[in-house]
């Protein structure tokens, strides 16, 4: 299986800034696309230059805004465009434009006739930004009206599911060149295993460039070659994934591909973001996916789906692991085991005999890191905004618990030596202190306190502020996500993390 082209989209104001972008990433990238709406005015003009000053083959790209472009003007200015960035064909094809992108409703005799006589291939394009495509096939037969033509398709799926579908339906699509993508968050694993959708190209843009492309979904070129190793990706590579919503964020990939780099494994862990655990197992199981990291919100939900569990997560009732193992998924937890060699790493101890702990929230991780401190030896509280939820959590393991209020703030205080915040509340936060992104905004520190908050995004969260800001100790998330995920890949791969972790 040949991997598909890396197109990078060029969104900048000028030539020469496109020019430029191009030269960074060019040992990156196979292609790229010239999108002309959004230079400025007087560089439109101009487009015609461009495929000779860059070292890649082009596309040119005029793209509307009803079609997610940038480009206000009637349709016979845009044809003039068309045709002036495509007039004076030089008799070198490198110095030409390579391919031309033009709509499935935008047919013109004789720009589609110049293009085939010089040699540019025409991109058939569809994009539906408010509902999926379905039957890919017939559509791109009935897109293009000749074999010279690349029928290309991008929608915005709705759910995990019409993903799924697309890579169903793309599965035996190997008789003509074509483009298929999901866009948006949900639509990444569609980016990272073009090939898996035999298309011909995948998108990428550069990172400074994506406030140009918001929510389109692309990936930046370094991502997909260095994080999700894209131009080895074949037939054969196995594939592992972590799956959870939102996942903008996830620092699991890096982990996972790390180590598999280093052991020279032939396997490849890519982001899964969905709406429902049971759409993410649908699509593993399309995609033959080995394994999954779980995370929020479906640590508990996927119990549900399981042939069996461990007994960790048979005690503290989440499981943020699960393999296939002969042919059914079966439960792990490494968040307990993750959490407890961070904690006695950043408290320096490896008990917590006479150490009151907060525990604050009452969540799958919650209960994973209430189980590690009852291992530990400690005592606890915990405190949710929900008190029954607080509750059964503390009666699981034998703790007290309380309601996460200002009321609470004496009974937080008693229990302070470690305070523990588990909840997704200053995940992706910045700024000062406050009752939205700190879930414990009212509690004063006095400088002793241990805090540990298993958010690793952003590295200092406000809750960690607030603390450092009296004097007191804090950790994120980053090496329980480290140890878990460490603990996962044995369980994924049989083989020990060891010496990854210092490549």
């Amino acid at each position: 299986m040949a991997y598909p082209l890396i197109c990078l989209t060029l969104t900048g104001r000028t030539l020469q800034e496109n020019v430029e972008t191009v030269r960074k990433y060019a040992s990156c990238i196979d292609i790229a696309e010239l999108r002309v709406d959004y230079l400025d005015e007087a560089e439109q003009f101009s487009a015609r230059r461009f495929p000779a000053m860059i070292p890649v083959p082009c596309v040119l790209t005029i793209r509307r805004r009803e079609d997610g472009g940038k480009f206000e003007g009637t349709e016979f200015s845009r044809t003039t465009l068309f045709a002036r960035s495509l007039a004076y064909a030089d008799l070198n094809p490198s110095k030409n434009f390579a391919y031309v992108d033009f709509e499935e409703d935008f047919h013109v005799p004789n720009l589609q006739d110049a293009a085939l006589a010089f040699g540019i291939r025409i991109i058939r394009s569809c994009h539906d930004f408010r509902n999926p495509v379905v039957n890919v096939r017939e559509r791109c037969k009935r897109m293009c009206s000749t074999r010279f033509e690349i029928p290309k398709i991008a929608f915005m799926p709705k759910t995990l599911s019409d993903v799924t579908r697309l890579f169903a339906e793309a599965a035996e699509m190997t008789e003509f060149d074509h483009i298929l993508c999901a866009m948006g968050n949900l639509g990444v694993p569609s980016r990272i295993l073009a090939g898996r959708l035999h298309s011909y190209l995948t998108y990428a843009s550069p990172p400074d460039m994506d406030e140009n492309l918001a929510g389109v979904g692309h990936l930046d070129p370094v991502t997909l070659n260095d994080l999700y190793n894209f131009r080895n990706i074949n037939e054969k590579t196995e594939l592992c994934a972590v799956t959870g919503f939102p996942l903008k964020v996830t620092s699991s990939p890096l982990i996972h591909n790390s180590g598999y780099r280093f052991h020279n494994m032939n396997r490849l862990f890519i982001p899964l973001a969905s709406t429902s655990i049971a759409e993410s197992l649908e699509f593993a199981d399309l995609l033959g996916i080995r394994g999954m990291a779980v995370t929020v919100p479906f640590k508990e939900d996927v119990l549900e789906h399981l042939e069996s569990v461990d007994a960790q997560v048979g005690e503290i009732g989440a499981c943020n692991t699960i393999v296939r193992e002969n042919g059914v998924w079966v439960g792990r937890n490494t968040d307990a085991l993750g959490f407890q060699r961070a904690l006695s790493e950043f408290i320096g101890k490896k008990k917590l005999h006479r150490r009151r702990v907060a525990i604050i929230g009452a969540g799958g991780a919650a209960r994973a890191v209430a189980y590690a401190v009852r291992h530990m030896g400690g005592r606890a509280c915990i405190f949710n905004r929900t008190a029954s939820h607080a509750k059964a959590v503390a009666e699981r393991f034998g703790f007290e618990y309380a309601p996460l209020e200002e009321e609470s703030a004496a009974v937080l205080e008693r229990y302070s030596d470690i305070i523990i915040q588990t909840t997704k509340v200053g995940m992706n936060s910045s700024g000062a202190s406050s009752k939205e992104n700190n879930p414990i905004y009212f509690y004063q520190f006095k400088g002793t306190e241990h805090l540990f908050d298993i958010v690793y995004d952003p590295v200092v969260t406000p809750v960690m502020a607030a603390a450092a800001a009296a004097g007191c100790k804090t950790c994120n998330g980053l090496s329980m996500l480290k140890y878990q995920g460490y603990k996962q890949f044995n369980y994924f791969t049989g083989v020990d993390y060891e010496g990854a972790d210092t490549e």
